[in-house]
């Protein structure tokens, strides 16, 4: 019974360290840490994504841990993000004459709402949802783009204050995104033991040893990349589809 209740509690150790990561990057962004804060997030995702797994692995799945996921998610990847970026760039709108004086926590706010209206959404629909592909951006995705990007500023020293509007577009896009209809493509139906080409099977390990060179801008170009996709790839296959319609009319 004991070894039972060990193996239910592991995957919720996992959350926990994630809720924990998201926790610390808001003292850390408070402290103005931001770099420190915006590799929190990072670490955080690694944990999130192991909770899960490991609670099909050890067959110790459960509501509970459903809904404890979701709320430490809400915390790690709305909360804390909206934070980090509020207090590196989007605070100086309150003291920018060009900029309305509450764009700034408004915009913060938008981003946090729009993470809890996508977690809200995921788990009502995860037991009926293509698991090919997500519908809007996932969260941890839509963390890992705004706190990429407050990590590449601090790495490189880029004056926030100078960034509040490129700042207030990132973050707009990443919270619609989330709540969109975009679809993602979510890896869950990648298979590594697949037999694959030479030069994609060496790509993982070229992109690999970018990020330990250069994590910030890399990573930060990934979810930059991976956050496009999705209307990119949602309207070529509109496209497609309408030129297939038009195909049969004729």
């Amino acid at each position: 019974m004991r070894g039972a209740k060990t193996v239910y509690i592991l995957p919720n150790l996992f959350t926990t360290a994630s809720l924990f990561c998201g926790f610390y990057a808001i003292l850390a962004a408070i402290d103005g840490r931001f770099s420190f804060a915006a590799i929190l997030i990072f670490v955080a995702m690694i944990f999130d994504g192991c909770d899960g797994r490991v609670a099909r692995l050890t067959h110790t799945e459960s509501a509970f841990g459903v809904q404890y996921d979701s709320l430490a998610d809400l915390i790690s990847f709305g909360a804390a993000p909206a934070l980090i970026i509020y207090r590196w760039s989007l605070h100086y709108a309150a003291i920018e004459p060009l900029v309305p004086s509450k764009l700034g926590w408004f915009t913060a706010f938008v981003y946090t709402a729009c993470t809890a209206l996508r977690l809200a959404r995921f788990n009502v629909q995860v037991d009926h949802a293509d698991k090919a592909v997500f519908i809007g951006l996932p969260s941890p995705s839509a963390a890992a783009l705004v706190a990429g990007f407050v990590w590449v500023g601090s790495e490189f020293h880029w004056d926030g204050s100078r960034l509040i509007m490129l700042s207030t577009i990132l973050t707009w896009f990443a919270a619609l995104a989330m709540v969109s209809n975009f679809k993602y493509y979510s890896f869950k139906t990648f298979k590594p033991q697949s037999r694959l080409s030479f030069s994609k099977a060496i790509l993982p390990g070229c992109i690999i040893g970018l990020i330990f060179l250069e994590p910030a801008p890399i990573l930060f170009i990934f979810f930059l990349a991976y956050g496009l996709h999705g209307p990119i790839w949602t309207l070529w296959r509109m496209n497609k589809r309408r030129q297939g319609q038009q195909g049969q009319g004729h």
